[in-house]
């Protein structure tokens, strides 16, 4: 298991097109026994005359350099930063645009998920002025579920007095915790980058943030707690932000108002097939906003009056709801169950259930404190509440797995409330900013 820390020393720009300098680091790495030791870098000096065929330098050393760009181009991030360390070429590739272009062509997507550590709520995970900060510097932390590995990463460029609020193609929503006109950041954890969006027109106190950015749009939806006065906050109303690459943009000109008796609980917004769906409570249903028409619209959830923390995730372009199911006047067995959202828009079919002997291993860990998911690719996340343990589901292979704990976080009094997060080494749809003009002010 390694821990890597790329970070930037570049002032905040909106701007892609600058040549940071990076610092990396691979302290960390675990012994099948789980013990944590530092790695120790060996230098072995090879034969340039070795006969060995899969390492002969005379063959490896005259591969045309497009042939290497495309091999470096298929290496998962923390790969990627080792290999910069190899020779100035390689360094040089991040700053290279031909090597950014094959990149956005070629690689794969790596569907992780990253973690931020959070006060410990007891009723409601909603985050609220709660992010943990040392020195006013945010560290997260980035699971790759197919090597069950952590990492670690910084945010040395985030000013304080901003909480992490949604996640797309590569990019964290960041936005700010005083009420009032919400200001939002963009940020490429791997790059370092910024980027400013213009602030939202009505003032808000902990609004619901969704996010979707394609190749060549940004679509951004901030809803609810509006402040209709300073001594009340009530949930009324949605504002949409919105630029694509034709030119087009809306700058929170799109406003709807949010059904009645609506209550925007979890705090997160999750994207699918062109809508932002969130979970509303007493008694739960799914609030659903169509981008397109600018409607907002419920949809009942399954065995809506049995459910216990509910959430919802998006895995393959599918909105799924996974949620505790607890009958106690049935004869129906408590579990943990998945439901996925099928075309037509409003009907829910199962698709998953926890094997029994593990759901009660889970719930004898989980105690009725409640849990939360995160979904991308084939992959559902469930960390319990409280605790450092957590699940990982295959949905592709139907494998239930427990995660070790993150070796980076401390849990007295904290736990990790995360994203669904596609590192990429570029994010070429934030230049569409650039037409706003709006400068980063100084925090």
């Amino acid at each position: 298991m390694e821990g890597f820390h790329p970070s930037m020393n570049m002032s905040m720009s909106m701007s892609m097109n600058m040549n940071p300098s990076f610092s990396y680091t691979f302290p960390i790495t675990a012994t099948a026994s789980g013990a944590i030791t530092n790695i120790t870098t060996t230098t072995t000096t090879y034969n340039t005359t070795s006969t060995t065929p899969w390492m002969n330098s005379r063959i490896w050393s005259k591969l045309p350099h497009r042939l290497l760009d495309r091999i470096i181009a298929f290496l998962p991030p923390p790969a990627f930063f080792r290999a910069r360390a190899v020779c100035k070429r390689f360094y040089s590739l991040l700053f290279s645009n031909s090597f950014l272009e094959l990149y956005l062509q070629v690689s794969p997507r790596f569907h992780w998920f990253i973690f931020f550590k959070h006060k410990t709520r007891s009723k409601t995970h909603i985050y609220k002025n709660n992010t943990i900060t040392d020195n006013n510097s945010f560290e997260g932390y980035i699971f790759d579920p197919n090597e069950v590995a952590w990492y670690r990463i910084s945010f040395a460029l985030i000013p304080s007095g901003f909480s992490p609020s949604s996640s797309s193609a590569g990019l964290l929503c960041w936005v700010s915790d005083e009420s009032g006109p919400k200001t939002m950041l963009l940020s490429n954890p791997i790059l370092g980058s910024i980027t400013q969006l213009p602030p939202t027109l009505r003032p808000r106190l902990f609004p619901s943030i969704g996010l979707t950015i394609t190749p060549s749009s940004i679509d951004v939806t901030a809803a609810g707690d509006d402040m209709i006065s300073p001594y009340a906050v009530k949930n009324l109303s949605s504002e949409s932000f919105h630029i694509d690459a034709s030119g087009f943009y809306s700058i929170w000109g799109t406003t709807s108002s949010l059904p009645r008796l609506c209550s925007l609980e979890s705090g997160r917004m999750v994207y699918s097939q062109g809508k932002f769906y969130c979970m509303n409570c007493s008694p739960f249903s799914v609030l659903a906003y169509d981008i397109a028409t600018n409607t907002w619209f419920k949809i009942q959830a399954p065995m809506r009056k049995f459910l216990r923390s509910p959430n919802l995730v998006e895995c393959n372009g599918k909105l799924l709801l996974v949620a505790a199911v607890e009958k106690n006047k049935l004869n129906v067995p408590k579990n943990l169950r998945v439901w996925s959202l099928q075309g037509c828009g409003n009907v829910w079919v199962e698709t998953e259930r926890m094997p029994q002997q593990l759901y009660v291993q889970f719930a004898d860990m989980e105690n009725g404190n409640g849990f939360e998911c995160v979904g991308n690719g084939e992959f559902i996340v469930i960390m319990i509440k409280g605790s450092d343990k957590g699940l990982v589901y295959d949905i592709g292979r139907k494998r239930w797995q427990w995660i070790p704990p993150c070796p980076y976080a401390g849990y007295d009094g904290f736990e990790l409330h995360g994203f669904a997060y596609d590192p990429r080494l570029a994010t070429p749809v934030t230049a569409l900013l650039d037409q706003l003009a709006m400068p980063l002010p100084q925090f």
